[in-house]
């Protein structure tokens, strides 16, 4: 075998409530200890909540499974303490090609600026990633419990209660608040008689996983009609350990137990490939999608995220990558919730802001599917004539979909957010996430987001760090010292050796690459929100103002 790979068994422990005299009260319960329930119990307690974590498996997912993952979620790891590992053990690549039959008709880059500090996307198999997410937790003292399933679930108005099923029988327990990340069958949906609405795709499409060395670059290829498949599409990506990712589109009339035996996928492959590569099957699975989603995902103290709340195709990569942004938008809310700093209703904008993203996926998602898998004649003559012309005509090239890859969500409509009243230009808009750039602090270089998150900030702007106007000092410093506290970060053109009055954090913008991608001139000032997005954003410095917007933003006003 070329690959390795062990799965990693946890150890089942009998949980102390067997031996307790009364039921625990727990503040916060996550079901599901895949990337999305894994990502939210971290940020829990990296916003200093107690978290428990209830699975009723003792491994790591098996396969690929989720495998993309995007330059925002990278972002997003990194805030969580997992991104570098991710990077280091993953692929990186930025360049798709779209091929119909045999020739190149499009490409793609997505990260043509320079400066970032991550990739557009990494590929790295989901079993990877989870163990990522373990290892950091249980570095963070979460207490994680394998094989403890959910059976039963009734919710009050200050808690729920939950029967777990153990190896060593049933027990009780209660949670103030319950995160359901437990993937698109949620048990915990199904306890409460949620539905989730949308539209199945009458279509089948084999992943196979095979382990080979080839020299094929770490690019996205996708294939309409090729010779070695006519009639379908096929996908190859490369992921670690010299795995690569091909999904073969089957047809809604294939037999799912068929197709997923050796005999009928190793001359998909082989068709593929040619007879004289070497390979070997890692893991074979068939699917079909769905893009669905719940009508809203808060319901009294139950939230719901990523597949539990809203599911969508493979193409384009937004299940996991909108999942982990899922809990990226709650966590934060839920601790200022949990801490008596916000009111209850900021919960529901969480379901506001990520049902709007939801939609936003499930709308791209749809129309990627349609174009991949055409249902018709019309349709079919449509999309090949799109691929004839896109070789030669840029036009036709924006109408070609093989997958509209995950991008973060623009809240530019949420209630949070203070829209612009003063003239900017459309980079960094408020609701978009912040935009990364390379900065040195203290003269150790590094970037822009690694510096900001976890709580609400202010990014100032100005030449140097001695030449800020005493008014704007005194303002830093009282929005510093209030109940919820903007903590603000210096942004500076040139270094400077004079004292910092302020004796706030200085960053040099070293290549003055942030100034750029954000608009910004002396004095300008962003409120970011602890998830990393733009609040609201002024040409100069008021108070006032950003005690308006932080109170909008957390549903104060």
């Amino acid at each position: 075998m070329l690959n390795t790979y062990q799965y990693e068994k946890f150890t089942y422990q009998t949980p102390p409530d067997f031996a307790a005299t009364s039921i625990a009260r727990h503040p916060l319960v996550v079901i599901g200890a895949g990337p999305v329930g894994l990502a939210a119990a971290i940020d829990a307690r990296l916003h200093g909540l107690d978290v428990l974590v209830l699975d009723d498996d003792d491994t790591v997912s098996v396969g690929s499974r989720g495998l993309c993952y995007a330059k925002r979620t990278l972002e997003i790891l990194d805030r969580l303490g997992c991104g570098d590992a991710v990077v280091q053990k993953g692929v990186e690549w930025n360049v798709g090609r779209t091929f119909f039959r045999n020739d190149e008709v499009f490409n793609f880059n997505l990260l043509p600026a320079p400066h970032h500090k991550r990739p557009g996307m990494v590929n790295l198999q989901q079993y990877y990633l989870e163990e990522y997410l373990i290892a950091r937790a249980q570095q963070l003292g979460i207490e994680i419990r394998w094989k403890n399933k959910l059976i039963s679930l009734q919710q009050s108005e200050h808690y729920s209660s939950l029967t777990i099923e153990t190896p060593d029988g049933n027990y009780t327990l209660e949670a103030d608040w319950l995160i359901a990340c437990d993937g698109a069958r949620s048990p915990t949906r199904n306890m409460l008689g949620l539905e989730v609405e949308g539209k199945i795709f009458q279509d089948r499409f084999l992943i196979a996983d095979v382990v080979m060395k080839a020299d094929f670059p770490a690019e996205r290829w996708f294939w309409f009609d090729p010779p070695f498949h006519p009639n379908q599409s096929v996908l190859l990506h490369r992921e670690a350990d010299n795995v690569w990712r091909i999904d073969f589109q089957l047809g809604w009339d294939a037999d799912p137990a068929e197709e997923r035996k050796p005999e009928k996928v190793i001359p998909r492959i082989k068709a593929m490939l040619g007879d004289e590569r070497e390979f070997e099957l890692e893991w074979v699975s068939v699917y079909t999608f769905q893009c669905r989603r719940m009508e809203k995902f808060r319901h009294g103290r139950i939230l719901f995220a990523g597949d539990a709340a809203h599911q969508v195709s493979p193409f384009g990569a937004r299940g996991a990558n909108s999942g982990i942004q899922d809990t990226d938008n709650l966590i934060w809310k839920l601790a200022l919730v949990i801490n008596g700093q916000a009111p209850d209703r900021l919960l529901d904008t969480y379901s506001d802001e990520r049902v709007f993203a939801a939609d936003e996926n499930i709308c791209n998602s749809t129309r990627s599917t349609d174009f991949i898998t055409p249902k018709s004649a019309i349709s079919k003559t449509f999309r090949n004539a799109v691929l004839t012309l896109a070789e030669q005509h840029p036009f036709a090239r924006k109408l070609v979909n093989s997958g509209r890859l995950s991008i973060p969500c623009v809240l530019a409509e949420s209630a949070l957010t203070t829209a612009d009243s003063e003239d900017f230009s459309l980079c960094a808009v408020p609701g978009a996430a912040l935009e990364d750039g390379p900065v040195a602090r203290d003269g150790v270089p590094g970037f822009l987001l690694d510096q900001v998150g976890m709580q609400f900030q202010g990014l100032y702007f100005c030449s140097d760090a001695s030449a800020i106007p005493p008014a704007d000092l005194t303002q830093l410093q009282a929005l510093a010292s209030q109940a919820i506290p903007v903590q603000t970060l210096l942004i500076v053109r040139q270094q400077s050796t004079s004292a910092n009055a302020a004796a706030l954090p200085v960053l040099h913008d070293v290549h003055g690459v942030l100034a750029q991608r954000y608009d910004a001139r002396d004095g300008s000032f962003y409120l970011a929100r602890p998830d990393q997005h733009v609040a609201a954003r002024w040409r100069q410095l008021d108070a006032e103002k950003v005690r308006a917007a932080l109170a909008r933003a957390t549903c104060l006003a």
